[in-house]
C-alpha cells in the first residue's frame, strides 16, 4: 500500500513539473510574441493556455499540504540543528503555500465564488518566498560546511607534503619581525584570498551536483514570488525564463533521483 502511494506521489510530482515547465514556457512565449508584435488573438490564446495549465497544476497539488507536513515531521529528527530548523520550517511554509493554493483552486473553479483571490494569491506567494529563503539558507550552510571540510583536507595535504611557499603570517599580509621581507600589500592579499575562496567554492559545487542543482533551482525560483509580491519586479519574460529553468532542473532530479539533494 505504501509503495503504491509513493509511486502515485512520484507520478503526480512528475506531471506537475511538466505542467509547470509548460506554463512558464507559455509565459516566456507570450512575452516574446508581444515584443515581436504578435496579434491580440494569438496572445489571448497563449494566455488562456497558461491559465489552464496553472489550474491543472493546482488540481494535481491538492494533496501536497499533507505531504509537506509529513516531510516536516521527518525533518524534526535530523541531528544537525541548522538543517533541522531550515528544512522543517521550509516544509511548514510549503504546507501553508499549498493550502493557500488549494483555496485559490476552489475559488477559480467556483466552489468558493466569494473568495478574495488576490488576497489569497499574495498570501500564498509570501509562504512560497519564505520557504525559498530557508532553502537558500540551507544551501549556503551546506556549502560552508563543505568548503571548510575541503579547506581542512587541502591544509592537511599541504602539511604532509611540506611547508607552504608562503608562511601563514605572510599569507595573511602580516610582517614577521625576524623576516627581511616587507609586508605584502593589503589589496593583493585580499584578492588572493578571494580567488582561493572562489576556487574552493567552484571545486565544492563541481563535486556535489545535487547541491549545485538545488542552489540553481532555488535561485531561479526566488525571483517568481519577489516579482508577484512587487518586492523586486522583473517582468513576465524574466519570470518565465526562471520558472522554465527551475522546472527543467526539477524534472532532472525526478529522472535521475541521485541528483536530488538529501535530506
Amino acid at each position: 500500500m505504501m509503495e503504491s502511494w509513493v509511486r502515485f506521489s512520484a507520478q503526480s510530482q512528475a506531471k506537475e513539473r511538466v505542467f509547470r515547465a509548460a506554463q512558464y514556457a507559455c509565459t516566456l512565449l507570450g512575452y516574446t510574441l508581444q515584443k515581436g508584435g504578435a496579434t491580440a488573438e494569438l496572445l489571448k490564446m497563449i494566455k488562456q493556455l497558461e491559465t489552464h495549465l496553472s489550474l491543472s497544476r493546482k488540481l494535481i497539488r491538492l494533496g501536497n499540504s499533507a505531504e509537506a507536513l509529513e516531510a516536516a515531521k521527518r525533518a524534526v529528527h535530523l541531528s544537525d540543528c541548522v538543517l533541522r530548523l531550515c528544512i522543517t520550517v521550509a516544509h511548514l511554509n510549503r504546507a501553508m503555500y499549498f493550502a493557500c493554493d488549494n483555496m485559490l483552486w476552489a475559488g477559480k473553479t467556483g466552489l468558493l465564488p466569494q473568495l478574495d483571490q488576490n488576497k489569497w494569491s499574495q498570501r500564498s506567494f509570501r509562504y512560497y518566498l519564505f520557504a525559498l529563503i530557508l532553502n537558500l539558507t540551507r544551501d549556503a550552510y551546506e556549502i560552508r560546511l563543505l568548503m571548510e571540510r575541503e579547506s581542512r583536507s587541502v591544509s592537511a595535504k599541504s602539511t604532509l607534503g611540506g611547508p607552504s611557499v608562503l608562511s601563514p603570517g605572510l599569507e595573511n599580509g602580516e610582517f614577521s619581525p625576524g623576516s627581511s621581507s616587507p609586508p605584502l600589500p593589503a589589496l593583493p592579499v585580499l584578492t588572493a584570498r578571494l580567488q582561493r575562496q572562489l576556487r574552493l567554492l567552484v571545486s565544492v559545487l563541481r563535486s556535489n551536483p545535487p547541491l549545485l542543482l538545488d542552489l540553481l533551482k532555488n535561485l531561479c525560483d526566488v525571483f517568481i514570488p519577489l516579482d508577484k509580491l512587487g518586492l523586486y519586479p522583473t517582468g513576465p519574460g524574466f519570470v518565465g525564463a526562471c520558472g522554465l529553468t527551475s522546472s527543467v532542473l526539477s524534472i532532472l532530479t525526478i529522472l535521475y533521483p541521485w541528483l536530488k539533494l538529501k535530506p
